[in-house]
């Protein structure tokens, strides 16, 4: 596996430990807007989506007027209320560091808006090691592969020189659509079992086993 030329990664989840910051600001959001409050697992479920797409599966029959009011208070309270701590997981710079030093090209896909994944790329001083970024708002959802076909074009590398990181089964499956190859991790969202339904080249537990995998 050390021979991929660009490594794409999700965000929240894969190099950021923001799930439960993510899961605590929707739920307080809900109960701002006045909508019956999802539970964690509910949340989590919808982590990688696009937020209009996410809260359409978190709320049945929402109206646009209440996404547009669950979108303003999502925000405000992820970035201004809640104060879950969201570092990045343990080896993560290490490991985009050595990913660098090695001429690796690297990509982030992530369903963050644009806004917020600058101001997060910022926070963590890690804005450099990425190559081009794509963000849900300016492509479809994953799990369509329109992301990955994106960075694949911009960036003159073919399907089979790409791997895709990823927490959930919409990383994964959108690696797939994409004819893409993708690796697992499992301290985000879904479990081993979850995402070896995707057929991944492997799943690993921690940054450290992914570093060992890309970079030996």
């Amino acid at each position: 596996m050390q021979d991929y030329k660009l490594i794409i990664f999700d965000w929240d989840g894969t190099l950021m430990d923001s799930v439960d910051r993510i899961v605590s600001s929707m739920q307080s959001a809900a109960k701002t807007v006045g909508l019956l409050i999802p539970t964690n697992d509910e949340v989590k479920q919808i982590i990688g989506l696009s937020i209009t797409e996410a809260l359409e599966h978190l709320f049945a029959g929402i109206t646009g007027e209440q996404i547009d009011a669950m979108r303003s208070q999502y925000k405000y309270q992820y970035q201004e209320i809640d104060n879950t701590p969201t570092p990045l997981f343990e080896n993560a710079m290490n490991l985009l560091s050595q990913l660098k030093q090695q001429n690796k090209l690297l990509a982030v896909a992530t369903g963050k808006g644009r806004e917020g994944l600058n101001r997060v790329l910022h926070i963590s001083k890690t804005e450099g090691f990425f190559h081009t970024t794509r963000c849900a708002g300016e492509m479809p959802s994953k799990p369509s592969p329109k992301m990955l076909t994106s960075i694949l074009a911009e960036l003159k590398v073919a399907t089979h020189e790409a791997i895709m990181i990823g927490d959930t089964s919409h990383d994964l499956k959108m690696a797939k659509n994409a004819g893409v190859d993708s690796i697992g991790v499992t301290h985000g969202v879904h479990d081993k079992h979850v995402l070896n339904q995707y057929n991944p080249k492997a799943v690993v537990d921690s940054l450290t086993e992914l570093h060992q995998l890309l970079l030996g």
